[in-house]
């Protein structure tokens, strides 16, 4: 029942601080945080309890399968470049500084492994907001993945170290091996036959099933053969998202995406939520503070974390900009925008999961080495970053005027005439119609494309006034009342199916959507 309990009042926080955060100006993970540390102060409330070999099966697979919906190669190509190598740059300075403030090698290298993934949430929720520039939005986004699997790649080697007593230089070049590899291709492998079975089903419900079972599965195997669980799910949604066109049906598109949006939501907003809860609990029950150390080392690992992160954004900045006037080419980003990037490196899920899940034990029944010291810096370090860098990295931005007026609708109106008139170019080319099916199907694009003109010049104000932009949503949103009322009318009388009155209603909230009414 406190488990219960506690998950109730982490829900409540997620439901009641998102609008809040959207209407503040604070990303929604610093308040989650924030809620969960005020939470974990409060007598009544009990005190979390996780079996740490849980935490990471339960928690990376939906997080890094989620996050591969919304990128592709391309991006991770784009993110990778600027950012190659500075994970494992950044675990090994970290390494370093850890062992030389008091912590074993092994456990250093833990340490390492734990803090060096950025986490793009609260930043991507920060740009989405400010409209970046696409490139920096780009690079925030798609460098969480390829962190994330760097990382920990680090992390699950140099705990296997920790555990075993000890490693060879061959055994960890032989684990790490088995782990890229087998990793990989336990990934094509299961995103292929995910594939197959997406193609022989025709059900949205099932469809939308095969995709949550995929990364849990994966994960779970790929652990079994010692080989990376990271790799294996983020090949798979990679490979999915990429080659999974026509297998899977609109509805089971339309369906999929939604449930993955709301997974990573969920998830995301509860461990932020529950981090602030764990870290009061953490820092009420132990006593390595008690000495200082412990606060040297999270102190000097924030310093190693921003200023690598500086160096190497402005060094890729710097290139790039070389590159560019060599080839006459616009700059892709200068320095201000290398200061938002460097800016935006909080820590969070993926250094709280991973901090939370090392074992209690090694080999041999002993206690897993300063585990204690590990999960305090971990834990300080994700703090400090979400609210120092997350409270001031909306203001960054502004100062610095890197913020655009984008507008994403419009972007979506202009692609919905440019697709319109490609399937009208291909209708022109169909052969082996009859003339009456090829003229109905003509006359129906042809309308939707002359509609989407005459209502994007009133939009955009080329047509109509200046006022005519407002005057058509309260006028569409009128419509669309209209016909809510009448479709739910329609089912309350019973004169249609439950399903039927679902579909049309679909259909309505998703114009209503496109034009804002």
């Amino acid at each position: 029942m406190d488990a219960v309990a506690l998950l109730g009042l982490l829900v409540l926080g997620v439901v009641v601080l998102t609008p809040v955060a959207d209407r503040i100006g604070v990303p929604q993970p610093v308040l989650l945080t924030i809620y969960g540390l005020v939470l974990g102060l409060v007598p009544v409330v009990p005190a979390p309890q996780l079996d740490p070999d849980l935490i990471l099966p339960l928690v990376l697979p939906p997080l890094l399968f989620a996050a591969t919906q919304s990128a592709s190669v391309r991006e991770l190509r784009a993110a990778a470049r600027p950012v190659l190598g500075l994970t494992v740059l950044t675990a090994a300075v970290v390494t370093v500084v850890g062992h030389a403030l008091g912590l074993p090698w092994a456990v250093a290298a833990v340490l390492g492994g734990v803090v060096s993934p950025p986490d793009p949430v609260a930043a991507t929720a920060v740009a989405g907001r400010l409209h970046l520039p696409p490139r920096l939005v780009t690079l925030l986004e798609g460098e969480g993945q390829f962190n994330d699997a760097t990382a920990l790649v680090i992390y699950q080697l140099s705990v296997m170290a920790v555990v075993a007593g000890g490693v060879t230089a061959g055994e960890v070049g032989l684990s790490l091996l088995v782990a890229v590899v087998g990793g990989t291709a336990l990934g094509f492998a299961g995103g292929w036959l995910a594939r197959r079975a997406l193609g022989l089903l025709h059900d949205p419900a099932a469809e939308t099933t095969v995709t949550i079972a995929v990364p849990f599965a994966l994960y779970l195997a790929a652990e079994q053969v010692e080989s990376s669980g990271v790799l294996a799910v983020l090949v798979s949604g990679l490979y999915l998202r990429a080659t999974t066109t026509r297998e899977i049906t609109s509805a089971g598109w339309l369906l999929g995406r939604s449930v993955w949006e709301y997974v990573e939501f969920a998830v995301s907003g509860l461990l932020f939520a529950f981090l602030g809860v764990e870290l009061t609990d953490v820092l009420g029950n132990t006593s390595v503070l008690d000495d200082g150390e412990t606060i040297g080392v999270a102190a000097a690992a924030v310093g190693v974390l921003v200023v690598l992160r500086a160096a190497a954004m402005f060094t890729a900045s710097g290139l790039a900009g070389r590159r560019a006037r060599r080839s006459n080419s616009a700059t892709p980003y200068g320095w201000r925008e290398s200061a938002v990037a460097s800016w935006a490196g909080m820590r969070g899920v993926v250094t709280v999961a991973t901090a939370l899940a090392l074992p209690a034990t090694v080999d041999g029944g002993g206690p897993f080495p300063a585990r204690e010291e590990v999960v305090v810096v971990a834990l300080l370090v994700v703090i400090v970053t979400l609210v120092l860098q997350g409270l001031t990295l909306a203001p960054l931005i502004r100062n610095l005027g890197v913020a655009g007026d984008a507008d994403v609708q419009a972007d979506v109106r202009r692609l919905h005439r440019t697709v319109t008139e490609a399937a009208l170019g291909e209708l022109q080319r169909a052969d082996g119609v009859s003339p009456e099916v090829r003229d109905a199907v003509v006359r129906q694009y042809e309308a939707r494309l002359g509609y989407r003109r005459s209502v994007q010049d009133l939009v955009d104000g080329k047509a109509g006034g200046d006022d005519a932009g407002r005057q058509l949503r309260e006028l569409l949103a009128r419509a669309t009342e209209a016909e809510r009322d009448a479709v739910l009318d329609a089912r309350r009388r019973g004169d249609v199916a439950p399903a039927a009155a679902d579909d049309v209603l679909f259909d309505v909230e998703a114009r209503a959507l496109r034009y804002g009414s």
